[in-house]
Order: structure tokens, then sequence, then C-alpha cells
């Protein structure tokens, strides 16, 4: 299933994405894509629904992110080989955990609105793990078990405040409209491997970053099963995997977004992005 949610920002409602790429309305059988349908008994009730029987969205309305409530971003850095080096850091021999603020999600076709200031703004294409079950001190053969789908996530980066300001890069990763989620939440049952994906990233019709899954130092299944080992995960929580090479931080010279800029990006199976770059409005 692709699950997502559409409408105005704030407004959303539950959708599924039919086999001829239609919307159709969740509504009349659940409330939201929230808990209750990201848990394994959702999941099943979802996929016994005859789709062709839900009521057909018209037009081309707004996608928000696909999942009403993330309850928090576990971000995963330094995770491709690649990146590290381009970034001039080493090679971690276990994950590099970090935090981003909820309150930087929007949707996969919103604009993403420069930091006031920033001139340092940089864009990084991830594959994001949406658990559906809680998760605590899992092995990684029991960690899929608790994983309720796959998304794609801009893991939009401003480099000062990340390097600069001391401290966690959640700082420069947690402004407003920072991680653009979507367009949908795609079940297991489409991915067969979370390892056999291609990730593909422009910049005004530029390739910038081009990487497969499969180059990740550290699997889905493991990173789900390490970060259960200091936390619990719980419905809702989103891990976002990492970013291969390509960012504007490791051109030479480094190179970061501006206003109207046109980021398009896509992962197998996970669909489209597409975000045009603006300035902050002045208070």
């Amino acid at each position: 299933m692709k699950l997502l949610r559409y409408g105005s920002a704030g407004a959303e409602l539950p959708g599924v994405l039919d086999s001829e790429g239609r919307i159709r309305a969740l509504s009349p059988i659940v409330r939201d894509i929230d808990q209750d349908v990201l848990s394994p008994e959702g999941r099943r009730f979802l996929s016994a629904v005859d789709v062709t029987q839900l009521p057909v969205v018209p037009g081309t309305p707004r996608l928000g992110p696909p999942v009403r409530s993330v309850r928090e971003i576990i971000a995963i850095g330094l995770n491709y080989s690649d990146h590290a080096l381009e970034a001039a850091l080493p090679i971690p021999d276990e994950p590099v955990v970090f935090g981003k603020s909820t309150s930087s999600i929007s949707g996969p076709y919103d604009d993403i609105v420069l930091a006031p200031g920033s001139t340092r703004t940089d864009w990084e294409i991830e594959l994001g793990i949406v658990m559906g079950s809680v998760a605590s001190r899992v092995g990684p053969d029991e960690a899929m078990a608790s994983v309720a789908g796959y998304c794609m996530v801009n893991d939009v980066s401003e480099r000062q405040w990340q390097l600069h300001h001391n401290g966690q890069w959640g700082k420069g990763k947690s402004f407003d409209t920072y991680t653009p989620i979507g367009p949908w939440l795609v079940t297991p049952d489409e991915i067969a491997n979370p390892q056999a994906l291609e990730l593909r990233l422009s910049v005004n019709d530029q390739q910038r970053q081009l990487g497969r899954t499969e180059d990740m130092i550290c699997g889905v299944a493991h990173l789900v099963s390490y970060c259960s080992q200091f936390m619990t995960l719980q419905p809702g929580d989103l891990i976002i995997t990492g970013t291969p090479a390509g960012v504007g931080l490791g051109m030479k010279p480094p190179a970061y977004l501006a206003a109207g800029d046109v980021i398009t990006m896509g992962i197998t199976g996970l669909g489209q992005q597409r975000h045009v770059v603006r300035e902050a409005q002045q208070v």
C-alpha cells in the first residue's frame, strides 16, 4: 500500500494511492494515518480493503507528510562512506545518532523556506523508516517486524548552524520546512528489499546525488536494532538513514541553495519530491 495524506497544511485527510495512481479517500474507514493504522493490526485491516470501492479524490490536492504525528525524528549521520569522505569526516565504526525537531516536517511538494540569513542551506536525500510497533532492545532478526513502512525524506541542513554553533547537528537541521517527507508511506509488502533502492536528487535539473541503499554502512535492520538498545522505539517514530555523496558541502567549491532553486528527488518505489526554495518572509 501507498498511504498518504492530502489537503491544506494542518487539515490533511487520509488516503491511499490506487493501482492507476489515483488518490482514494480513506476517511470513510480510518481517522488518519496514525498509530492505529501504522500498527500490524491496522495494516492488516487496510490490506483487506477493496480500494476500488473507496471514493476517488478529485483534482490534484496538495499532499502533506504521510504520517499524522511523527513522535520523534531519529537521524543517522555519515551512514554512506562516500558522504563521510566528501565531508572530510572519519567513517564511523557505529551509527552516529542525532535528533531533528518534528516542527521541521513539511510536505513532499511544499516550498523549502531558507533559514533567516542562511547562505549555507544544503540538500540530503534519505530513506526514512517509520515504526509501527514498539521495539525495545530487539535484535536485527526481530527488528523488521516492527517497521510500518518506508518513505523519502530530504534532510535539509543549514551547515553554518550545524557545524559552527557548538553542539548537536540538530541545530542546523530543525528549521521550519527542513524535513519534507513523502509523498507516500509505502508498506513493507511493496518494498521487498530496502537495501536495493536507488536514491537520486537534482538541483535545477543538474544531478547532485545518485546512490544506492545497499551502500549504507549500517542497513535498515541494524539501525532499528541499534537505536532500540538505548531508547524504546514507538509507533510513529521516524528513523532517517543517512545520505550518499553529492551534497553541496562536498562540492569544490561548496555550493548551497538559493531562493528560486528547484530540488527534485526520488527513491525507487517511494515516489518523487519537488521543492522550490524561497527566502523567509521579513517580519
